[in-house]
Parts: C-alpha cells; sequence; structure tokens
C-alpha cells in the first residue's frame, strides 16, 4: 500500500480520479491511500455533503452526472450573501455597456440587479441569464453555441467561434468555484472552465464574485490567471490574509457585511472595500 494520504490530499486526488473517469470506487480509493474503507466512505460523505461527488453503492459519481436539479439548490444556498454582493456588484454596470456574465447563481442574482439598465449588450453562456434579460429588459443577448449543461444551466462548447472578430467586452464577472494565488479562478467542471475561460479571455475588466467559503475549496480546473483579475466580491468572513495576498498583487478585494440569521438582507447591505480609490467607481 501507499503510505497514507491527509483527508484534503485524498480528496484532491479523487476529483482528479472522477474528473478523468466519472466514478471511483471504494475498494479502490482504499488501496491506493492504505486506509481503511470505512476511512474512505467518510471521505466520499464529507465530499457529498459538501456537493462535490454523489455517493452511489460502492462508490461515487460526479454530482452533476445525475443531479438536474442543482441550479435550483444552488440558488437557494447562501441566497442572501449573492443578492449581497450582487447588489455591490451591480453599480459597476452602466447604460448601454457590453458585459459578460456566467451561469453561476451568483450571476444570476447579479442579472436581476441589472434588468433596468438600457441598452446592455450581454454576453453569456447562462440559459437562465439568457431568459432573464430577454424576458425583462431590453437587452441585446449573445450566447455560445455548444451542449446543454444540465447542473449548471449553462451552455458549453466553442465559445470563442462566436466571440471572434466581435471586439472586446468591456467587464466579465464570474462565480468561481475556487481561487488561489498560484492558479487565479478555477471550477471543477472542465467544459465549465472552458466555456468561462473563452468569456474571460476578450474581456478588458475580470471580476469575481464568490462567498469566503470558496477561497478554501477545490478547483481543479483554472480559467483566469490572477493577473488578469480586475477585483474580487465576497463578503466579511474572508480572511485578512487572504486580502493582504491579493492586495500585494493589486487585485482589490470588496468585501460586504454577513447576513445576520434571523435578519433580513437589509441589515447587510453595507458596502466595505479594501480598495478606497474605487469608492466613486462603486456608486458611494
Amino acid at each position: 500500500m501507499k503510505p497514507n494520504r491527509n483527508e484534503a490530499a485524498r480528496e484532491h486526488e479523487i476529483l482528479v480520479e472522477l474528473d478523468a473517469q466519472g466514478a471511483v470506487l471504494v475498494r479502490d480509493l482504499a488501496c491506493r491511500f492504505g486506509v481503511s474503507e470505512v476511512t474512505v466512505r467518510k471521505d466520499l460523505a464529507a465530499m457529498e455533503r459538501h456537493r462535490l461527488l454523489r455517493r452511489v453503492r460502492g462508490g461515487a459519481v460526479p454530482s452533476e452526472a445525475a443531479d438536474e436539479g442543482a441550479f435550483s439548490l444552488r440558488l437557494r444556498s447562501q441566497r442572501e450573501t449573492k443578492l449581497l454582493l450582487a447588489r455591490a456588484v451591480a453599480p459597476l454596470v452602466h447604460h448601454g455597456d457590453t458585459i459578460a456574465i456566467d451561469a453561476s447563481t451568483t450571476c444570476f442574482y447579479l442579472a436581476h440587479e441589472l434588468l433596468s439598465r438600457r441598452n446592455l449588450l450581454v454576453v453569456t453562456n447562462g440559459l437562465r441569464v439568457a431568459t432573464l434579460f430577454m424576458e425583462q429588459s431590453n437587452a441585446l443577448v449573445l450566447m455560445p453555441g455548444g451542449t446543454v449543461r444540465r447542473s449548471s444551466a449553462s451552455l458549453v462548447g466553442p465559445v470563442e467561434d462566436v466571440l471572434k472578430d466581435r471586439g472586446r467586452i468591456s467587464k466579465g464577472f464570474f462565480g468561481v468555484k475556487s481561487i488561489s494565488l498560484e492558479f487565479g479562478l478555477a471550477e471543477l467542471a472542465l467544459e465549465e472552465a472552458n466555456a468561462k475561460r473563452h468569456l474571460a479571455s476578450v474581456c478588458t475588466s475580470v471580476y469575481a464574485m464568490f462567498s469566503s467559503v470558496k477561497a478554501g475549496q477545490l478547483g481543479l480546473h483554472p480559467f483566469v490567471a490572477p493577473d488578469r483579475i480586475t477585483g474580487m466580491y465576497t463578503d466579511e468572513h474572508i480572511s485578512d490574509a487572504f486580502v493582504r495576498d491579493w492586495k500585494r498583487r493589486n487585485v482589490p478585494v470588496h468585501t460586504v457585511a454577513a447576513p445576520h440569521p434571523g435578519k433580513g438582507s437589509g441589515h447587510a447591505e453595507a458596502l466595505r472595500s479594501t480598495d478606497t480609490n474605487n469608492q466613486q467607481e462603486l456608486g458611494r
């Protein structure tokens, strides 16, 4: 047997194996890691609670493989934090802007905040985002071709072909699975990362929107390099070390006050920014 790996290392290898093979077996993982099958089952149970996979008899499969309701579930998860982030980011978008918005639930909340903007050109791979703008605004919506990915309600495919020779997008807004100083913004699913990478590649400014818990999560596929990130928006539970590290990279980290249990979102709408020079841009 190979030497026992710690829990984080095991989780990483499990996700890599799921991404490559589409399934993992408890007995194979126990042999690979040099741990008991009971330990592997505990690992899989913990990962399932974080919606990183779905357990099946004898092993696990990727969560997105069968969970067609994943988008609706994520839409309800941390709803107030996502609302606050959307309201904080919305002042960056003005009438007539050309913007990119991905298929994440956080950006879906942002889309709701932008419906009153006139004459937007919106480039998105999100089916729900596109439908929302089409039905409730006068925005011109551009979508890439490709395959429908049910778990994220997105189109994944040759985005670069759609965007070729159409010019630059002024601002792009992206949800993320993880953030790191080494790799930048990352996703778990390769198809989703590829779609986001192509969208971001034609954006002059790139903004990330995420809950502070994403700073410690695992993402296998980077889609925006650290030096391409214009700014980040997260909640106030993000660590001071995270803010300092990114400030050294000249990437401002803006935070919103976290919602309090049992209180409405109106109690948590104060925006706090580590970059005071951006107050005018944020509409303050």
